[in-house]
């Protein structure tokens, strides 16, 4: 059951990276791309957990990863509301 839920989460992590790289693509923000790129990690993160043993959950690695998703989506944020930055 824990594996479906998993997958699921992957899946939607995924579409939601497609969903704002598709706005990147539009708009060329780069805001898009570190939310893209954020989600992307996220959905890896998950798959990783779906398809390892999971109580590997517990080891420091796993969650290495998402930091890292949780970091770019930061650094976007951060990025975009830099004072000098142009409009």
């Amino acid at each position: 059951m824990m594996q479906f839920l998993w997958g699921a989460l992957t899946a939607t992590f995924a579409v939601v990276s497609l969903f704002f790289l598709r706005f990147w693509g539009l708009t060329r923000d780069r805001l898009f791309l570190f939310f893209a790129a954020g989600f992307l990690a996220l959905a890896a993160n998950w798959l990783v957990l779906a398809v390892s043993n999971p109580a590997s959950e517990v080891h420091h690695r796993v969650y290495l990863v998402r930091l890292a998703g949780f970091l770019l989506i930061i650094v976007g944020i951060v990025e975009k509301n830099r004072p000098g930055r142009r409009k």
